[in-house]
């Protein structure tokens, strides 16, 4: 996780608006997909469509700009259809990288052992 951010985020959606949504994060992926410092940008939904996953691994120096430029036209459409209830934050951060996930209300977890390949 070295120079890597990891985050998963937690969001409730109303089922009658996912397809309303689902177009909207398609747009998101698209943006996103254009950022060289965004490693992983996925998108999961449990069965009933009231529950969807955001894992995102970024180079540490890419976490600011998506949150800032790629993802800030999109925010307040995406906070109208779904309501981020947590997020996890995996790696080592910065204050700037806190101070912005902080208001997602993230938890932060270090890394102590493990590898990726």
């Amino acid at each position: 996780m070295q120079d890597q951010v990891y985050t998963l985020y937690h969001v409730a959606i109303d089922p009658a608006k996912f397809d309303t949504f689902k177009t909207l994060i398609e747009q998101i992926v698209e943006a996103t997909s254009k950022e060289p410092d965004a490693l992983t940008y996925e998108y999961v939904v449990n069965a009933d469509r009231t529950a969807v996953h955001i894992i995102e691994r970024y180079h540490s120096r890419g976490l600011l700009p998506h949150v800032e430029k790629t993802f800030a036209p999109f925010a307040e459409r995406f906070l109208e259809l779904g309501t981020i209830q947590k997020t996890y934050v995996y790696g080592e951060t910065t204050p700037e990288i806190r101070a912005k996930l902080d208001t997602f209300g993230a938890e932060y977890l270090t890394p102590f052992a493990g590898f990726s390949r």
